[in-house]
């Protein structure tokens, strides 16, 4: 049978005093006892009152889950679902420390959208000692040059570096990736890309990895290209890093500049390797030959890291409206990384008008027309027709439509 506690529980007990019944068994919900006939345990007297103490107990742990609860909700920004997740695992037995905790996170610049994330992430960081854990933290970062903005997005993104220690872990790690990169600037721009550059043991993977590429003779400068810009690859299992570093080398690469360690990022990881196969099948829509395509890959590695959409959109202006061959393309393949609306469009009406007043010669290379930085191009293709016509600027910028130039 099931009896519910409530405030005639005193009656209840007094009526029940000299009443030897089986062994109670607390149910989950702290406003319930159930008498179990079917334990086979001594029989027990309330005489001794061990429930009320239960039930003070639970009563405390129920109202310290509903004010965490709704802490979270309403001054952390997290949803009921994630707050009462959160609840089970921490109770908050006041406001004043995750106050300070927020307030603090506010002024050093984190949007409300930034503290819930970090909350939902890492919520036992409430709990943390403002002044004396997490301000220390965080001025380090500001101290190499980390701007507010980025430090708020990186920290809610994966707030794990707040978590650890500052003399063991993150110092250390600055002095050595500061022994490698030789500059703030490129620890920041590494930071910014995985917090796990300050998380990792570096005598597991980074280190290894570093050697094997100065075994090959990767110059220095190519080393730190690949660890600022692109530290994942870098980091990776030894044994994985080391079977990346063979491919490439027998793709044609040379472990001497710096197309090697890109190359080696483009194909790290199962993620890239799966762009890299569908790169591959959008080229051969194109008509490039796997040749083509390697050549290519050889030339620029990462035109085999970009999206469907911006190749398809490249090629068709270029092939299909430009009339440029498809396999010209290959050999230039840095081109189709180029803004579509804000380079190769203005360049290529400027060029239109100029050849249908045959004030240039018709086959014109991709390379003339796209590589040029734009002060170059603009004195070798406008401002030097200024005279023939006039609006060709205001052809460039798009303010004119090319039949009225």
């Amino acid at each position: 049978m099931e009896v519910k506690v409530i405030q005639n529980f005193h009656v209840f007990r007094s009526n029940y005093r000299n009443l030897a019944v089986p062994f109670l068994f607390i149910s989950k919900n702290p406003f319930s006892i159930r008498l179990s006939r079917e334990l086979k345990t001594p029989f027990v007297s309330f005489q001794s009152e061990p429930l009320p103490n239960v039930i003070t107990a639970s009563k405390i742990s129920t109202n310290q889950a509903s004010f965490t609860v709704d802490y979270l909700v309403h001054s952390c920004g997290l949803s009921l679902e994630a707050a009462i997740s959160v609840s089970q695992k921490m109770h908050l037995q006041s406001p004043k420390k995750p106050d300070s905790v927020l307030a603090l996170l506010r002024n050093r610049g984190f949007s409300k959208t930034q503290i819930s994330n970090l909350v939902k992430k890492r919520p036992f960081l409430l709990l943390a000692h403002p002044e004396n854990t997490l301000l220390p933290k965080l001025d380090f970062f500001h101290s190499i040059g980390v701007s507010s903005s980025d430090l708020a997005r990186t920290l809610s993104s994966d707030p794990t570096l707040l978590t650890r220690s500052l003399e063991n872990q993150i110092v250390p790690s600055y002095n050595f990736l500061k022994s490698i990169l030789l500059s703030d600037e490129k620890i920041v721009s590494a930071l910014k890309r995985t917090t796990w550059i300050f998380l990792e043991d570096h005598s597991k993977n980074l280190v290894p990895n570093i050697e094997l590429l100065r075994g090959i003779c990767v110059p220095h400068s190519c080393i730190s290209l690949l660890l600022t810009h692109f530290p994942e690859a870098v980091m990776q299992r030894h044994d994985e890093f080391g079977k990346i570093v063979k491919e490439v080398k027998e793709m044609g690469f040379d472990p001497n500049k710096s197309t090697f360690v890109l190359a080696v990022h483009a194909i790290s990881g199962k993620g890239n390797k799966s762009i890299w196969k569908r790169c591959f099948e959008v080229y051969k829509r194109w008509g490039w030959s796997k040749d083509d395509i390697l050549a290519a890959f050889r030339k620029h590695p990462h035109c085999m890291m970009l999206s469907e959409k911006k190749i398809m959109k490249g090629m068709d202006f270029l092939v299909n409206k430009m009339g440029w061959p498809s396999k010209v393309i290959a050999q230039l393949p840095v081109v189709l990384f180029f803004s579509l609306e804000k380079r190769i469009i203005p360049r290529c009406r400027v060029i239109g008008v100029l050849m249908s007043k045959r004030l240039i010669k018709q086959d014109l290379s991709l390379a003339t027309v796209l590589l040029p930085v734009e002060e170059c191009f603009l004195e070798r293709f406008v401002t030097k027709f200024e005279e023939e016509v006039p609006q060709l600027l205001s052809v460039y910028e798009g303010k004119v439509d090319l039949e009225e130039a």
